[in-house]
């Protein structure tokens, strides 16, 4: 090497530890999975933003001491329902920087962005809604999901037409796809669900779908995913499939070679998981009109009563069916989380939504379990692979229509500063099925925009980094 280059790598590296960045992560063991870099480095966060990533030392006004501490890109939540202040807390203590309510979705969508703007510990957005926009078309008296009109009443042509200018109002308004959740509108015909495809292929966004059918049944999820499949195809639309192994259980390796083969024919379709052997929804929805045992494959025992922790019988069924609220759905075996596991196309989403302290553990504990128990105890899938489907690949699922999702999902130069550090030997989920609301353990900083929002495993008062992610108009 010439004196001259010598003395410019010295200069330039004299430069770089000179700086002052306004936080430091050191001695972490850095994962990126877009390059794959697995090594101890230091990261500089300069502005919202990772400015270095380097073997030499840097300062900052706040300093972060990783050593034996996994340093990795925020974890990006596709499918997370509790969009309050309750729920962004258990995010932030699950490593997650980034919550999208993409399957139910919203709607009216700008007050809803507005309300959350400059108040939220974690990153949020959402689909345009369909279900939202057709309980509210059909006057339905449901609080989240349909309870009487919109199960029981056929939208006439008339309101299909005002249901879909909703639609279109909210993607306007920077929705980040449609949200369906067929099931729950079981009147809604088949051909009303391809002009919706066809909406989101105007749009070039994508359909985040809760399927029609589930189950072994005859229709069931096959049918199920050759609906979705065929609309997004023919309509030429994006596609995601949401929570399949809750929908397809035991046919879950028939679905996942149903969408791989879809995509290997070029059809743009993905597909998400939660690393639990339960479901959970309202118990006064559609999900449970008759034909729901065969449908689940499951009876009365099979559900347990979010608020209590009870398992139902005949007669307590009808009586909480009546009343309304939350059940969760033990009926996927542990053989097929494996399955779902063991396809690294599969992401993770939690599905979550906590209410007072109440809900299924997966509001509380789902990335923390994939790390803990999955990767560390059982070895179902390697810590690389894991982060790749908790991080980069939800972030591309979006970027092609939402520029700010190119920078996050990675731990690189230049992306955003949404970093969660956590402790390979400890991270662990707390949160169980009788006692959902507690926080996972092992996550012990986690920064969104490069604002420490835990900070040594405990939340920092007084912030609200989050901030709204829209599509591009």
């Amino acid at each position: 090497m010439t004196l001259p280059r010598l003395a410019l790598l010295v200069a330039a590296s004299a430069a770089l530890q000179a700086q002052t960045y306004d936080v430091v992560i050191l001695h972490g063991r850095v994962m990126d999975p877009e390059t794959r870099l697995d090594a101890v480095r230091n990261v500089g966060i300069r502005a919202g933003r990772v400015a270095a990533i380097t073997t030499g030392d840097i300062q900052g006004r706040e300093t972060i001491e990783a050593k034996g501490l996994v340093v990795a890109p925020g974890f990006i939540d596709l499918h997370s329902h509790g969009q309050d202040d309750e729920n962004y807390h258990y995010k932030a203590h699950d490593g997650v920087t980034t919550a999208l309510e993409l399957e139910v979705g919203v709607w009216p969508v700008k007050p809803w962005y507005g309300a959350r703007q400059g108040k939220s510990l974690v990153n949020f957005g959402a689909s345009s809604g369909h279900i939202a926009s057709t309980m509210a078309v059909l006057h339905d008296t449901g609080q989240f999901l349909p309870r009487d009109n919109a199960i029981n009443l056929a939208p006439t042509a008339q309101q299909q037409s005002e249901i879909e200018s909703h639609v279109v109002e909210g993607l306007h308004d920077g929705a980040l796809g449609i949200g369906m959740g067929i099931a729950y509108l079981p009147k809604t015909s088949r051909e009303q669900i391809f002009d919706l495809f066809r909406v989101a292929a105007r749009f070039h966004r994508p359909c985040f779908v809760h399927m029609r059918f589930n189950g072994t049944g005859e229709p069931g999820v096959v049918d199920a995913v050759q609906e979705v499949i065929a609309d997004a195809q023919s309509a030429g639309a994006s596609l995601h499939i949401v929570h399949i192994t809750s929908m397809a259980v035991r046919q879950t390796p028939l679905c996942l070679r149903m969408i791989d083969g879809a995509r290997a024919h070029g059809l743009d379709v993905t597909t998400e998981m939660y690393p639990y052997t339960a479901g959970s929804t309202a118990l006064e929805s559609a999900v449970f009109d008759p034909g729901w045992q065969e449908r689940l494959g499951i009876s009365y025992d099979g559900l347990q009563w979010a608020a209590t922790g009870e398992r139902l019988t005949r007669e307590t069924f009808d009586k909480y069916r009546k009343q309304g609220g939350w059940v969760i759905i033990h009926s996927i075996p542990e053989e097929v989380v494996r399955q779902g596991m063991a396809n690294n196309d599969v992401m993770f989403a939690s599905d979550g939504r906590m209410q007072h302290g109440t809900g299924h553990p997966r509001s509380a504990g789902t990335y923390a379990r994939v790390l803990g128990y999955y990767v560390r105890e059982q070895h179902a899938l390697t810590l690389m692979d894991a982060l790749r489907r908790m991080t980069l690949l939800p972030a591309r699922r979006l970027e092609k229509f939402t520029p700010a999702m190119s920078r996050k999902g990675r731990l690189q130069q230049g992306s955003d500063a949404d970093i969660t550090v956590f402790d390979p030997k400890t991270v662990i989920d707390k949160a169980t099925f009788e006692k959902p609301a507690q926080y996972s353990e092992g996550i012990q900083y986690v920064l969104v925009g490069g604002t420490p929002v835990i900070r040594d495993g405990k939340f920092v008062s007084g912030v609200a980094p989050g901030r709204g992610i829209v599509a591009a108009p």
